[in-house]
């Protein structure tokens, strides 16, 4: 059984318009919905063993905040370039290059790939989950899946079970 966690980077500030895409840096907003993302994943028992994070100042900066905010022990971080606003196949290459040793894998990355690879590797789960993540993938969100398979390179299209599904508005409701 693997599990695999997709989260969005917490909401990025467009304050400075000199600044590239790539090196815009989180709103106040969105460093203050870590913390409670960082509860929900302790509450949940949904600590990653590796994280696959974007190279972007924005995915990178919400991972410190998460990472910060769970404690020890802090799992193996592969900052990786090629995640940052990757397509799902690009985000299904990396995994599958990830040893059967990781059984929990976190994903920190952009839209519109994230969401689009949710919907592709979902294939059940509760249905008011299902229809959340259906209608959107905000900053800030995280989709859990299981797969009932030994390795990262048998994780396929409509497979997945949909364990969670959570936003920081879900969050603080």
């Amino acid at each position: 059984m693997l599990t695999l966690s997709l989260l969005r980077h917490a909401k990025s500030s467009w304050a400075d318009p000199e600044l590239s895409d790539h090196e815009r840096p989180l709103a106040k907003r969105g460093a203050r919905a870590v913390p409670a993302l960082a509860k929900f994943i302790r509450q949940e028992k949904l600590r990653p063993g590796l994280v696959l994070c974007s190279d972007a100042m924005r995915t990178r900066a919400t991972l410190a905040l998460l990472l910060a905010e769970l404690g020890p022990p802090a799992p193996q971080v592969i900052y990786d370039e090629r995640l940052y606003l990757a397509a799902p196949d690009a985000i299904r290459a990396a995994l599958a290059g990830v040893s059967e040793d990781h059984a929990h894998v976190l994903v920190v990355g952009h839209n519109p790939g994230l969401h689009a690879l949710a919907l592709e590797l979902v294939g059940e789960g509760d249905r008011k989950l299902l229809a959340a993540l259906a209608r959107e993938f905000p900053t800030g969100a995280l989709a859990v899946f299981s797969f009932d398979v030994a390795s990262w390179k048998d994780v396929q299209p409509a497979v997945g079970h949909l364990e969670h599904f959570t936003t920081p508005r879900r969050l603080d409701a």
